[in-house]
């Protein structure tokens, strides 16, 4: 699997990266790390590599680059890159441009089978929607404290999952919470949860919601089907059953000390940008993170 993790500056992106980091490693997955900077313009482009060519002593560091040596750094100390990549020290100067306001550097990985630096320049919805598209990435992981309007956009846009940090505190102790009913993403969400469950040793409680109470056929055998996944992964679980609206009852029972999983919509995008859907709208009400499965 690929994962990507999107930063955006020092202050903010740690609990990103250490939950990001978490998750792809119990994935195995790939993992690429992409800053989004702001586009340099012609004018400035034309300098920068005036003064990479010709006054390299002057040590010019295009934007964000600053925010690729502090997850350097990250990673290296909690040993998320091999020891030997970890002495060479942050390889600045051998960024790779690639084209198109985009750089990387390859990184040899311990828990993952290989890392990625990206810097890209530009407008952050549209750069990271290209990369994904390019990476073609199972699962996008984003910070949401600062800009859910943003977070909501890269859930309509993004061609991949998205796994929102939102307040993450690794000193609390948290629960998973899935999200299950009759949908067509309910079981890949459940297989998704038992990795998640996996990644932080936690217990899972399986949610099945119903506005009137009446629990359908198909949402008791997803539910149940998905307990026996779980126990048969060797994972504590409990199936709980509620009445009411789903939006509210999923942020009532996880609160702010789970970690919410569940299935992206399979509404038509017209309709959704209209109505908005489930998943966007538990994740702009809910205090927790969230993983939408696409």
């Amino acid at each position: 699997m690929k994962f990507l993790i999107a930063i955006g500056s020092q202050e903010f992106s740690g609990p990103t990266l250490r939950m990001g980091m978490q998750v792809a490693s119990a994935f195995n997955a790939s993992v690429t790390v992409v800053k989004v900077g702001p586009k340099i313009s012609d004018y400035s482009a034309a300098h920068v590599r005036l003064a990479q060519e010709r006054m390299e002593k002057w040590n010019f560091e295009r934007p964000g680059v600053d925010v690729l040596e502090w997850a350097f750094n990250f990673l290296a100390e909690n040993k998320y890159i091999t020891p030997t990549t970890i002495e060479s020290g942050f390889p600045q100067n051998t960024l790779i441009d690639t084209g198109n306001n985009r750089a990387k550097v390859y990184l040899q990985g311990t828990v993952c089978s290989d890392v990625k630096l990206i810097l890209r320049s530009g407008d952050t919805i549209a750069e990271l929607r290209n990369e994904v598209s390019m990476g073609n990435f199972d699962v996008t992981i984003i910070g949401a404290s600062q800009k859910r309007r943003m977070a909501h956009d890269l859930i309509q846009y993004l061609d991949s999952s998205i796994f929102v940090v939102n307040q993450y505190d690794p000193k609390k102790s948290y629960g998973l919470l899935v999200g299950v009913d009759d949908s067509p993403l309910t079981q890949k969400a459940v297989k998704y949860g038992v990795r998640v469950s996996q990644a932080f040793g936690i217990k899972v409680d399986i949610l099945t919601v119903s506005k009137t109470g009446t629990f359908r056929a198909g949402y008791k055998k997803a539910a149940i089907q998905a307990a026996k996944l779980m126990r048969r992964m060797g994972i504590r679980c409990e199936n709980l059953y509620k009445k009411g609206d789903p939006v509210s009852v999923i942020n009532n029972t996880a609160g702010d000390d789970h970690i919410i999983v569940m299935g992206s919509s399979t509404k038509n995008p017209l309709v959704k940008f209209f109505t908005g859907s489930k998943p966007l709208k538990v994740m702009q009400t809910c205090k927790c993170p969230i993983l939408i499965v696409k």
